[in-house]
């Protein structure tokens, strides 16, 4: 299956030999320029460096590498292997290569990111987490310093300051959520000198697939605080009585309805309501809704853990706290609410967008992963990117064994506790890769029982990660870890001390032993799972035990009658295999799907930010503002300057036309962006082409009436403060109108499925209502502005918003949504309406 499976994305999505094989044959013609290379001192490494033309000469790009190799030699006392070399030549052309596990992918990215600067780029190095970015960065730190290079690292607790400092340098690590975050920062910039992010160059992105496939659809969210509504304890004390008979889950787990006689035991306890009638339809039910999802489908130490005084979502993908996720449209509050917390704020959303929207600003895009080949189909139809596998430095000698297939959970956790126990007897080293925290824990304490002592690494003490996993390959050692994917720590055979002795004593034992508790939804986990073992050459054993109770089976397979094991202890053989194998066939293809449907939904909106963001860079690094409003109240500004109006108060006709032009641009680049996405996936593609300009909501003539005048100057306003006015009210309005947008957009998303009811395409309709909405958004945003700077208070110190009743947030907050529309509530229903639709 896997020989298949890897030749089918090789075909889909991997790079050609004949590029592999030019790679392969400059790194041979860069070995003529070692002793050159070594024989230059540092200062002369960063003046040989600076005269090459990697980009265009061969012979340059040659000698770069052999710079490159005596650099790593010299500053990290690491000599780059050929393959590194091949992957870092694989990163320069822009390609996600795939590198084993512990074949120095950290290495290759640097040497390719100091190509690209040599080149004249500007590079971020691209990480899952802050520990990966910075822990990379001081680590590459010497090899940049002899290049003359700049590299620098963002984390979580970095100030504005260390923000800038960071992305000023020629190469910035950091994690993916916070440069997406820093980007949707800037959009509360007042100022230019506000800005943190710069203009997007190169970005080299490790661990791709978790980056690029695993987290491209989690949105990044810019709340700000508001009032909102509080989730009711009474819903909650009523919905957590409900008995099995109250309420329904779906096979898959991801829905919960009320049966009918569930619905008559809730509105009988809140007073004899009902919950269907349209006074509470869109009120209570919903809070019932969301009640019944935060009580029976989200699980304490599954799907999140409670860690001083509160929640904390767990990574699914990577089995670690993830700090900055969390649940949309009140889910979160709800199960601070299950578990007697204080209920923190959802707030206004100010600004979102998807990882892959982030990505996507990137002009030039490459990466590195164990497991880039199991994601080929990805890289290639979402983000046009080729996939380059680089062999091993040294063969790979580790043996997989089949996987051990039970019809039962309980006879497979007695298999995997036997097994332990067997090979632990020897002292080979064992790591157990679990799925959860909650699985975690019930298998340690049945090893434990068994008389086998582990060590558990899970989300609730993942801050000892590192030092855990570096004596994983201890002898006797038995770690018990959730997700292994990104961990990013190499186990070392005998421990972390680097003892040849103590990893000769692992190696005559068989190293390190990998059991997996049961296959993941892909391919690419288990892989990344098996990869712990037999890195560099190393000696190693990888096996799976599962069962057809596994989560990959009951979400994926439906049995007209449950397989049933003709052995004593449920083992259901090479059947069993075969079953497992489809299950996880099944799982790729929904997995697949659902980020294709999410990226058809996602698409037009990402170009409509895009429109928005434009326009407000415009305004906020220009004068465009008071321009346009000085064209467009032209009165107004007169009286405010102290200037004189023409005689009958009238205004050109030409400065009557100019006052549209701001509505007319937005509005004719939006057609075009919603054109192109809709195409031929959506009817709002005709609807889009139809609305090419927008009239004005208040025309020039009626803003020139003197007597329209509100407030007036008591002493001219500088023309510089009245620009910086200017721009304040535009940039207000701009924020206002796009925040509603995005509020009517999640109100859409959240129903649109109905829609199939009445034979229509949701996706069609999605477009149409959003292309529709926008269309006012330019209007009303430069209606609302004209308004403001009518009859807002402006003096010499400037514009207050105060008096015009116009707030912006006092309080904001980033935060990544765990959920999608398709990942959770009804996802394969969804699949199927759109794919029968589309």
């Amino acid at each position: 299956m896997g020989k298949l499976s890897n030749s089918m994305w090789r075909l889909l999505g991997s790079q050609t030999t004949r590029n592999q094989s030019k790679s392969v044959s400059l790194i041979k013609d860069s070995a003529a320029h070692d002793k050159w290379a070594a024989k230059l001192d540092d200062a002369e490494v960063v003046t040989e460096a600076e005269k090459l033309d990697i980009g265009a000469e061969l012979g340059d790009r040659a000698k770069f590498l052999a710079l490159a190799r005596e650099a790593s030699d010299r500053a990290l006392d690491m000599r780059a292997f050929d393959v590194q070399l091949q992957g870092a030549l694989r990163l320069l052309e822009g390609d996600i290569v795939e590198m084993a596990t512990g074949e120095g992918k950290t290495l290759a990215g640097a040497i390719a990111a100091i190509g690209h600067v040599l080149s004249g780029h500007r590079v971020h190095v691209i990480s899952v987490n802050d520990y990966l970015a910075t822990r990379d960065a001081r680590w590459m730190k010497p090899l940049f310093d002899l290049f003359g290079i700049d590299a620098q690292f963002i984390e979580e607790k970095s100030t504005r300051e260390e923000r800038k400092a960071a992305y000023a340098a020629d190469v910035t690590y950091a994690s993916v959520n916070e440069i997406g975050f820093d980007v949707l920062r800037d959009q509360l910039a007042q100022t230019e000198d506000d800005l943190v992010s710069p203009k997007p160059d190169v970005a080299i992105i490790d661990e791709a697939d978790s980056v690029l496939v695993d987290e491209a659809l989690v949105p990044l969210v810019l709340a700000g605080s508001t009032e909102g509504d509080v989730p009711d304890q009474a819903i909650h004390t009523v919905v957590a009585s409900l008995k099995k008979k109250h309420y329904d889950v779906d096979s898959d787990g991801r829905n919960v309805t009320l049966t009918d006689e569930g619905a008559e035991f809730v509105e009988a306890e809140l007073g004899g309501v009902n919950l269907y009638s349209e006074q509470h339809v869109g009120t209570t039910l919903v809070h019932v809704n969301v009640a019944l999802h935060a009580h029976y489908l989200l699980e304490r130490d599954v799907h999140y853990i409670v860690r001083d005084g509160g929640v904390h979502l767990i990574n699914a993908s990577r089995g670690r706290v993830a700090q900055l996720q969390r649940w949309p449209d009140g889910v979160q509050a709800a199960v601070e609410l299950k578990e007697g917390l204080a209920q923190t704020d959802s707030g206004e959303v100010i600004d979102t967008m998807t990882v892959q929207a982030l990505i996507g600003r990137y002009p030039k895009v490459c990466g590195m992963t164990g497991t880039a080949l199991a994601a080929g189909e990805q890289f290639r139809q979402f983000y046009k990117l080729a996939v380059s596998q680089i062999p091993p430095n040294t063969t790979n000698i580790r043996v997989d064994e089949p996987d051990r297939v039970y019809d039962s959970k309980a006879n497979k956790v007695e298999a995997i506790v036997s097994y332990v126990a067997e090979v632990h007897e020897t002292g080979q080293p064992i790591l157990i890769g679990t799925h959860d925290v909650a699985e975690s824990e019930e298998l340690a304490y049945f090893l434990d029982k068994a008389g086998v002592t582990s060590v558990v690494l899970n989300a609730k003490n993942d801050a000892q990660e590192a030092s855990i996993i570096a004596e994983a390959g201890k002898k006797d050692a038995v770690t018990v870890s959730t997700q292994m994917a990104g961990r990013g720590t190499d186990i070392r055979l005998g421990g972390s001390e680097d003892d040849e002795k103590a990893r000769e004593e692992i190696v005559e034992l068989g190293g390190l032993c990998v059991v997996g508790t049961g296959r993941h939804d892909t391919e690419r986990l288990d892989s990344q799972l098996r990869g712990r073992a037999g890195r560099q050459g190393d000696p190693g054993v990888s096996v799976f035990f599962s069962s057809l109770e596994d989560p990959v089976v009951t979400k994926n397979l439906a049995f007209k009658r449950d397989p049933v094991s003709q052995e004593e202890d449920g083992s259901m053989g090479s059947k069993g295999i075969e079953l497992i194998e489809q299950a996880q066939r099944v799982a790729e293809g929904v997995m697949l799907e659902l980020h294709a449907n999410t990226w058809r939904y996602n698409q037009l909106v990402n170009q409509q930010r895009d429109i928005v963001v434009s326009r407000r860079m415009e305004v906020l690094t220009t004068d465009a503002a008071i321009d346009e409003l000085k064209k467009a109240e032209p009165a107004r500004y007169a009286l405010l300057r102290g200037e004189a109006l023409p005689a009958d108060g009238k205004v050109d006709e030409a400065d009557k036309n100019d006052s549209d032009d701001v509505a007319e641009q937005v509005a004719t680049e939006k057609a075009g962006a919603a054109t192109e996405s809709a195409g031929a996936d959506s009817a709002a593609a005709d609807d889009a082409e139809e609305s090419t300009s927008i009239e004005p909501a208040v025309d020039a003539e009626t803003a020139a009436d003197p007597d329209a005048e509100t407030f007036t100057a008591a002493e001219p306003v500088d023309e510089d403060v009245l620009a910086v006015a200017a721009r304040e009210i535009v940039l207000f309005h701009l924020d206002r109108a796009w925040a509603d947008h995005l509020a009517f957009v999640a109100d859409v998303r959240a129903s649109i499925h109905l829609r199939a009811i009445g034979k229509q395409s949701p996706l069609d309709e999605f477009h149409r209502l959003i292309v529709d909405e926008f269309n006012r958004l330019p209007d009303e945003a430069v209606a609302n502005a004209r308004e403001t700077f009518r009859e807002a208070t402006i003096t010499k110190d400037g514009v207050d918003l105060g008096t015009a009743d116009l707030h912006r947030s006092t309080t904001t907050w980033t935060y990544m949504v765990h959920d999608n529309l398709f990942s959770s509530g009804g996802a394969k229903t969804l699949q199927g309406i759109i794919g029968v639709f589309r």
